[in-house]
């Protein structure tokens, strides 16, 4: 993945999100793919962070690696 392809799926991600949203309870009854969605949204930027912190340093972006929820969701803000 490149830093335009992360960003395209965010964008289909935040598009998603909100139509989830707007159509509360009728479309996601119990909340399950806002949540992933959500998770979603976190592991990817935290994705195009990493690209963008490997870049600054002059190392190869394409080493970043998708990190699991429960790592991307612990980190302190």
């Amino acid at each position: 993945m490149n830093d335009r392809s992360i960003l395209q799926h965010i964008n289909a991600l935040v598009d998603e999100e909100q139509q989830l949203r707007g159509a509360g309870r009728a479309q996601d009854p119990d909340g399950a793919r806002l949540r992933e969605v959500a998770h979603q949204l976190d592991q990817c930027w935290d994705l195009l962070r990493q690209r963008r912190a490997l870049r600054e340093f002059h190392n190869d972006p394409d080493a970043a690696k998708l990190r699991d929820v429960g790592t991307v969701e612990g980190y302190k803000g």
